[in-house]
């Protein structure tokens, strides 16, 4: 639904994006991730056709953005991170002028703006004049307005900064409804969002995609070493050693905690294994030889934050452009980073 290929756009000589290439399929919720600076809205702004590529092809439900701009246009629901609106405006009739301008019925109008209010949680403000509004329900306004006319994708740049938390959960219950039916582009620093949201996800740091996959795939293949997180009741003698001495492990240390639970005094160790090597039954069978109390036996997995510092590290990609614009470059490059 969303095919790009060979996208770049350069600043005099500093280059924001260089030659990305990717593709969003049908039904799919997507994550857009990368440090700031990385390229990322620099990307969606292409993407979505507010701003022209130096170079590359960007096709959206078929059509090429550059050659069909309108028809591409009419596919895509773009929520941006700062939303523009009409502050004079109240939300309904905000929403009616927007209907009007993608060319709806005024039957057709009604029907796409009562769902949008209520899709997006703004009934009860729907007569408000919108530069009274708090910024959450001002990203909301400009969550029903990229989805009212029902378009085939959705490209949203944080949509739920400035929510509270009620109103989060209710957010991302109708972005995972909107991503069964629809494209959806997920821009968003918020790493468990993406967890949680996302079917695949896209790293992009110093204008390059480093890398692509599941979360899953991601985390399986920067994990490092496998490591095991082993509590034991009280502080039983010589288990440090033993526990360091066992075969395929690595290295370990204790780990610093409170001193006592309920149970009593709790010692904690993270044991570093040689890949490939699950130890949970070698430690199991030690504490049961020792007579040790075993509190805890778990693997600890690579979260995608750890992934994401990995890639995005500065040797990550060492031909990579500098993150850091030069003084010279347009302040419009530091709005899209």
């Amino acid at each position: 639904m969303i095919e790009v290929q060979g996208l770049s756009r350069r600043y005099g000589e500093f280059t924001a994006v260089d030659g990305i290439s990717f593709r969003v399929d049908q039904g799919e919720i997507v994550g857009f991730l990368g440090p700031n600076g990385a390229g990322k809205t620099t990307t969606i702004r292409m993407v979505t056709g507010f701003l022209p590529p130096s170079e590359g092809q960007v096709m959206v439900a078929g059509h090429d953005l550059l050659a069909e701009p309108l028809a591409a246009r009419r596919q895509i629901g773009y929520l941006p991170e700062n939303v523009a609106l009409y502050r004079e405006m109240r939300v309904r009739e905000y929403l009616a002028y927007r209907g009007r301008l993608q060319g709806m019925s005024k039957t057709d109008s009604r029907r796409a703006i009562g769902e949008a209010l209520e899709r997006c949680l703004l009934g009860e403000v729907e007569g408000q004049i919108i530069g009274t509004l708090s910024k959450g329900y001002r990203q909301r306004v400009g969550l029903a307005t990229a989805i009212l006319h029902q378009p085939r994708v959705l490209v949203l740049d944080e949509p739920t900064v400035g929510l509270d938390p009620k109103q989060i959960v209710a957010i991302r219950r109708l972005i995972r409804e909107l991503g069964a039916k629809r494209t959806l582009l997920l821009s968003t620093h918020i790493l468990p969002e993406v967890e949680l949201l996302c079917n695949r996800v896209l790293i992009i740091d110093r204008g390059r995609i480093v890398d692509q996959g599941t979360p899953d795939a991601l985390r399986e293949r920067w994990r490092g070493n496998p490591t095991l997180r082993v509590d034991l009741k009280g502080d039983p003698a010589g288990a440090q050693e033993r526990l360091l001495g066992l075969a395929g492990v690595v290295q370990g240390r204790r780990l610093d905690g409170p001193a006592s639970e309920e149970e009593g005094e709790v010692a904690r160790w993270s044991l570093e294994c040689e890949v490939g090597r699950d130890l949970r039954e070698e430690v199991f069978r030690l504490a049961v030889d020792q007579g040790w109390v075993l509190l805890g036996l778990s693997e600890d997995k690579a979260s995608l934050e750890d992934v994401f510092v990995r890639l995005t590290a500065e040797d990550a990609v060492p031909d990579a452009e500098p993150a850091t614009p030069p003084d010279a470059v347009p302040d419009e490059i530091e709005e899209a980073s």
